[in-house]
């Protein structure tokens, strides 16, 4: 069944980048030097959630990605996304292994932990909700990183941490509407960091008891400053190396 459902998941992450493809122009920039080897990324994680819309960035990624997330992926969702009728049975199809988390730390992070493996490839939106047009979240809090990465980057052994920082949704599609504007361009940066090497260096910065403090703001910080600038601007981050073509 895991194996019907690797082609199942397949079918409909690679029919979401064909039409991202045809309805969105997507620029991609790469913070550092360093390159993903698609096989050996086991850690991805989403910054500046802005839409429930970002499953458009399937347009800008590879196929052999799109294949490793029908196969072996992880993917944690908020119960209140999966409990949506139609939007909750979606995004519970993106990923052979979806997992409903709660804001609390409670068994279904531990969840989400126990299926982690050496062939695994997780993917995270560590924020845990989205931000509105304020800036801020739901409740008017900044959007900060929350500590359940940690947890991953401390027990995944080794591979390479791909971090996507979002230009943001709003201009396509804002919390609470229904349909997305098209023929709109999707920004997105991508950065590498290799997991043993990150998590050691943590561990020097602030050793165990600091480490996930450490992590979440370094990843804050990340953030702050490598996402690109809204596409009505044409900043994009300083150093940054730009590309319009798509990563495959």
């Amino acid at each position: 069944m895991r194996v019907v459902r690797a082609y199942l998941v397949f079918g409909l992450l690679y029919g979401l980048k064909l039409l991202s493809r045809i309805f969105y122009r997507h620029e991609v920039t790469w913070i550092g030097e360093a390159r993903p080897d698609w096989g050996k990324v086991q850690l991805v994680a989403g910054l500046n959630h802005t839409s429930l819309y970002e499953p458009l960035y399937a347009g800008a990624l590879p196929n052999r990605l799109l294949w490793r997330l029908a196969r072996r992926g992880v993917l944690p969702v908020a119960d209140k996304t999966a409990n949506r009728p139609l939007v909750g049975t979606f995004f519970k199809m993106l990923a052979q292994d979806v997992i409903d988390i709660t804001r609390k730390q409670d068994d279904t992070w531990q969840k989400v932990l126990d299926l982690v493996r050496r062939d695994s490839l997780i993917v995270i939106f560590p924020e845990g909700r989205m931000k509105r047009e304020t800036g801020l979240d739901a409740e008017g809090k900044p959007m900060t990183v929350r500590g359940g990465i940690a947890d991953l980057i401390r027990i995944i052994p080794e591979g390479q941490f791909l971090i996507g920082y979002s230009g943001g949704l709003h201009h396509v599609q804002v919390p609470g509407q229904l349909l997305p504007k098209p023929f709109r361009t999707l920004r997105v940066a991508f950065e590498v960091v290799d997991l043993e090497a990150y998590r050691q260096q943590m561990l020097e910065t602030a050793g165990e008891k600091g480490f996930k403090a450490a992590v979440v703001e370094d990843l804050q910080a990340r953030r702050d400053r490598n996402c690109p600038r809204s596409p009505e601007r044409d900043e994009v981050p300083e150093g940054a190396e730009t590309d319009t073509a798509t990563l495959s």
